[in-house]
């Protein structure tokens, strides 16, 4: 029996409102100014991904005459109708945000962006000197010639069209010069922090690009293209590296789906800008129209915000901090493997330091002779990176070193491309993964001769092994010893690499093998549980929640009696709070300074508790079309760090949003109580182990009420619902 669509939330709208979330934060006044014009550029980032692949597919999909809808059962074209309602006025927000709030806010600083006409003389011909000796010899002018094909448009690329007329024979042309991203879009001049767009600067030289013909109207424009990749289209007989590059190659003259112009652009510049798209599209895409352009502003591209959001002005950004060192790891005497031999090491980025930490595991295996064998996998990986130099260096020295690099990462396909190549290079064993299958696991294992044998120390993570990103998303990662997991580890790298299809598994949670089937089997005992009145709780941390399979038992399990707290960042397809259906369940959403990454797994189980974490959310795509691994959190004395983890988003009154059964959310405000944040707790400590103030009552109240933390055998060391 099909499931009720009235039970989910639109997976597309939820994305859209996780966005907004976000543009909230730009336009709360509790948080710094910079870091306000941060998430500004975010917001604007995230709306640019989600038109390259969600907007874009869905168009393929009407296009191709697919019928299949989600849990919600609305159509595709009913959903391009509600994007496209929601991003207007989301769009409106944004508008508003940058040139009624942060802008005017801006220049009580003396930042300022102004325009080419607020320029004093003195300050054009400083501008004028700059675009001479910086600007002028990097740009190319092409025109539009009738005869010729329209020049290819970069996805996402700043353009600024302009209407030219030669006087002799009296033609009209369209010519386009593209705003690199190699030059500073914010030009300065005169006092400092005073800034004119590049584009005003380049639209006010215009004559000297075009000598002897007439400028008409001119203004910038962007393209939004396809720009996902089609893992059908991949055969397994394919050279996967190949397959995926001639791909990258080819999503550069996909189809485009929106066109940004700026506010104000004239008719006619629109209309000659939609004939030349118009030849650009594929003949199998729909023609581009009129409702495809979009009036975002004065200001397009405001990711390229993200450079003013960066300047080193103290008083307006949050104050810096450094990650600390696990507690384990602090002993410089003792080599990282004794530490791990002594117990599993837990730990909490970017809290705690992912240098000291899973940066050290790997520089030291590399260079520790003892070591025989590292094989890790590879998702995103950073530019300069310990991790690569620690994997051709061992390499280099003899010892075995196996790579399972993900081609198909979003967007880092090209990069991910370079990495494979440059450690084959090195003599690492690369492997690709398999087609239909991206590698989304966060593994590596160290095989080490020790005097009682060999024995295998693994690093399981929530968290790319990326140090940017270490430093702004929250990650867990396990460092242990434990036999079985290190065979279990062994097992899924043989089935990666070789060939094999290994479905069982000692103590992890593997997908796409035993994954589904696991969390469903556990999410049904809580209901058991419940149902013989015994104690029953679920807490779940993750990205996003839209497989509707496990919703529908979440909602079961609710029925059954059984509490049950949701923390989901971002995509969210369950409705709470329904009577009858869903009334014990609660979600909240956490934004704030950090990108809330991880992904936790709590289970009653009547006091025996188990508690879980990994590198997959609750969609369809990790459990079925994905290589994931959640690992059981073993050793019980590092239960009370998790579960205080978990009380702490769980009374949050400051960065956590209420998911009404509606699909909107509300921001907890706290009121005259104390304030809790997130991210304020774990900077003081990694795991928000730290006694939370008791409410007043007259805030809005958090979703659960704290409880005491107790580590014992027959008593459950999560938060209790209020409820």
């Amino acid at each position: 029996m099909p499931p009720d669509p009235s039970l989910y939330i639109n997976r597309e709208l939820s994305w859209l409102e996780f966005n907004a979330r976000v543009l909230h934060e730009a336009f709360d006044p509790r948080n710094r100014l910079l870091e306000r014009v941060k998430f500004l550029s975010i917001f604007s980032t995230n709306l640019d991904e989600f038109y390259m692949v969600r907007v874009a597919g869905l168009r393929r999909q009407v296009i191709a005459g697919i019928q299949h809808t989600g849990a919600d059962g609305i159509p595709q074209p009913q959903q391009l109708d509600a994007i496209d309602a929601r991003v207007a006025e989301l769009m409106e927000l944004q508008r508003k945000c940058l040139y009624d709030v942060l802008l005017p806010e801006l220049e009580q600083h003396d930042i300022k962006i102004v325009g080419m006409s607020e320029l004093s003389r003195a300050d054009c011909e400083r501008v004028d000197q700059f675009f001479q000796s910086q600007i002028f010899p990097v740009l190319t002018p092409i025109a539009v010639e009738p005869a010729t094909p329209f020049p290819y448009i970069p996805n996402l690329a700043l353009l600024l069209a302009v209407q030219i007329k030669d006087p002799t024979t009296d033609a009209s042309r369209l010519a386009r010069i593209r705003i690199p991203k190699s030059l500073p879009r914010w030009v300065p001049f005169g006092p400092e922090k005073h800034f004119v767009p590049l584009e005003q600067v380049v639209g006010a030289n215009l004559k000297a690009f075009f000598p002897g013909m007439e400028i008409g109207a001119f203004g910038t424009f962007r393209v939004t293209r396809y720009s996902d990749l089609d893992p059908a289209a991949f055969d397994e007989d394919d050279d996967l590296l190949t397959a995926i590059e001639e791909q990258v190659f080819k999503r550069r003259f996909a189809e485009v789906v929106r066109v940004e112009v700026e506010k104000g652009i004239s008719r006619e510049l629109r209309d000659m800008i939609l004939r030349e798209l118009l030849d650009d599209q594929p003949p199998e895409m729909p023609m581009l129209s009129e409702s495809d352009f979009v009036e975002t502003g004065p200001l397009l591209d405001l990711g390229d915000l993200m450079w003013l959001a960066t300047m080193n002005i103290a008083e307006l950004r949050d104050p810096p901090f450094i990650p600390v060192t696990p507690p384990e790891l602090r002993d410089s005497s003792r080599s990282i493997f004794d530490a791990i031999r002594d117990g599993d090491i837990l730990v909490h980025h970017p809290f705690d330091s992912f240098s000291a930490s899973i940066e050290h595991f790997l520089t030291l295996a590399a260079r520790d002779p003892n070591v025989l064998a590292i094989k890790m996998t590879l998702y995103r990986t950073s530019g300069d990176t310990e991790i690569v130099r620690a994997l051709t260096e061992a390499a280099q020295s003899g010892k075995q070193v196996a790579v399972l690099i993900e081609l198909q990462a979003r967007f880092d396909e090209v990069n991910n491309i370079a990495w494979a190549r440059a450690l084959e290079g090195f003599g690492v064993n690369v492997a690709y993964g398999l087609p239909g299958l991206k590698i989304h696991t966060k593994t590596a294992l160290v095989v080490r001769r020790e005097a009682d044998g060999v024995r295998s120390y693994a690093h399981i993570g929530s968290g790319n092994y990326n140090s940017q990103t270490a430093r702004v998303y929250t990650d867990l990662g396990l460092l242990t010893a434990n036999a079985s997991i290190g065979a279990d580890i062994t097992d899924l790298f043989n089935s990666l690499t070789g060939f094999s299809r290994q479905n069982l598994f000692r103590n992890l949670l593997v997908a796409p093998r035993n994954m589904r089937s696991r969390f469903t089997e556990m999410v049904d005992r809580e209901a058991e549980l419940a149902r013989a009145g015994k104690p029953a709780r679920i807490i779940a941390k993750m990205n996003a929640l839209v497989d509707a399979d496990i919703i529908q038992h979440l909602y079961h399990a609710s029925q059954a009696g059984v509490d049950i707290d949701l923390i989901v960042r971002g995509i969210c397809c369950l409705r709470p709070g329904m009577p009858g259906i869903s009334d014990r369940i609660r979600v909240i959403s956490i934004i704030g300074r950090f990108l809330e990454h991880s992904r936790i797994f709590y289970f009653a189980n009547d006091g025996k508790e188990e508690l879980y974490f990994g590198s997959a959310d609750w969609m369809p795509r990790n459990f079925d079309r994905r290589v994931e691994v959640v690992t059981p959190i073993e050793d019980r004395h590092l239960h009370p760090r998790v579960c205080a983890l978990l009380e702490t988003c769980l009374a949050d009154n400051r960065q956590a949003w209420d998911l009404n059964p509606d699909g909107s959310y509300v921001q907890r405000k706290p009121g005259t109580d104390p304030v809790v944040s997130t991210h304020e707790r774990l900077l003081q400590n990694s795991w928000g182990l730290l006694s939370l103030p008791l409410p007043r009552g007259d805030g809005e109240k958090p979703s659960a009420a704290p409880a005491s933390v107790h580590q014992t055998e027959t008593q459950s060391a999560a938060p209790t619902s209020s409820s």
